[in-house]
């Protein structure tokens, strides 16, 4: 087990020495910077359990510090303990609460004072550790038993359908109907927390495989094509101008773009329009999904969210609501975004995805992503 690190940090390297030694145990690595700006250097490649800050420190004092690590998504959690000289203003107190802290010691500094603060940190930091491995374990396990279940679940169906085909009674044939659709529903749900694996685990690896120019106007209008024979009621309009091409992943941004239809199809208001557009300019091509019917306003917030609260105008009963999250993993993987724009007044929904044109928007990312060597070799992408 790796040790426990913290950070103090103190432009006096006498305090640092008296710190550390207070502070030296078994189990628990200190690391030393005397200055704001080395301070952020240690922390872009070490994770620490707990920072101590000396608050008054040229250039960069421990307040300005405390911001600029609160900032950073890398940092933004690791609790602050400022040690100052100072005195006891109240003023000075809340400023660096509002800073950032979680506590203040004032020097002279009691040292059971110290490791008994020190040691509360520690144990809490001990337990998110815990936690975190705990939800690895587990959404490792739901990647590897929904990847498992998917040859048996195909053998099922496939059998279903082939007795489909040999013209039995209409009392089997309705139950035959019945187990293919509910076959179909469980593979897709399958699919679903394999993508999510992906994505919590992965960091998306998968969510792009070979980068290949493509016309994404010919993809919606696939889209479009499959989408009409589920919906012959429905009316679905397709408008593209500009140039529509680009490089990525074809299959997964046709899975994208069907998610967005689909849910404008079946949950926008009865019998209007959805109109889907797509265009293009020097920069980005953006395609944009629009239905009648608002989204409630307290769900927009955590509409992109995984397992979301399945209710109101999103609610996919062939899904886990993971639909919207995968879709907006995949439009990030292709260097791209997703968004969405709702009104009751104008009681209209717009879904929009903006994927860049050329592949050096996305550079960092290889046409092939590399596969993440901790993952269960059932989890790494060319497996799945």
């Amino acid at each position: 087990m790796e040790p426990f690190k913290i950070l103090i940090v103190d432009d006096t390297d006498e305090n640092l020495v008296a710190l550390e030694a207070l502070l030296r145990r078994d189990g628990l690595e200190v690391l030393k910077a005397m200055s704001g700006a080395e301070a952020l250097e240690l922390l872009l490649v070490h994770d620490v359990a707990l920072a101590l800050l000396d608050v008054q420190m040229p250039e960069m004092d421990g307040f300005e510090l405390a911001e600029l690590m609160r900032g950073s998504e890398r940092t933004k959690h690791v609790p602050i303990i400022f040690v100052t000289a100072g005195s006891r203003d109240p003023q000075r107190v809340f400023k660096g609460y509002e800073s950032g802290a979680v506590d203040f010691l004032f020097k002279p500094i009691d040292p059971h004072v110290l490791r008994s603060k020190v040691d509360v940190f520690l144990e809490l930091y001990g337990h998110r550790q815990q936690l975190a491995n705990a939800l690895r374990l587990s959404e490792m396990f739901v990647g590897i038993l929904g990847h498992d279940l998917r040859n048996p679940l195909g053998t099922l169906v496939t059998g279903a359908q082939i007795l489909h085909s040999q013209g039995l009674d209409d009392g089997k044939m309705r139950i035959l109907r019945r187990m293919i659709s509910a076959g179909d529903r469980m593979t897709n749900m399958i699919a679903q927390l394999l993508d999510l694996t992906r994505a919590r685990l992965a960091g998306g690896v998968g969510f792009i495989g070979a980068r290949e120019p493509i016309n994404v106007a010919s993809l919606m209008q696939r889209v479009a094509d499959e989408l009409r024979v589920a919906h012959p009621n429905s009316t679905l309009v397709i408008d593209a101008s500009g140039d529509c091409t680009t490089t990525g992943d074809a299959d997964r941004l046709l899975q994208v773009f069907s998610n967005l239809v689909s849910n404008a199809l079946q949950h926008g208001t009865k019998g209007s329009t959805v109109t889907t557009s797509v265009s293009g300019d020097e920069r980005e091509v953006v395609v944009s999904v629009r239905n009648r019917g608002a989204i409630p306003h307290d769900l927009l917030p955590t509409i992109f969210d995984p397992f979301r609260g399945r209710k109101g105008a999103v609610a996919d009963a062939r899904g886990l609501g993971l639909g919207l999250y995968i879709s907006e993993q995949i439009a990030q993987a292709h260097g791209g975004s997703i968004e969405v724009t709702s009104s009751e007044d104008a009681d209209e929904t717009a879904f929009t995805v903006r994927i860049p044109r050329a592949s050096s928007a996305i550079a960092g990312h290889p046409s092939r992503l590399p596969i993440d060597e901790t993952l269960p070799s059932h989890l790494r992408r060319g497996h799945i």
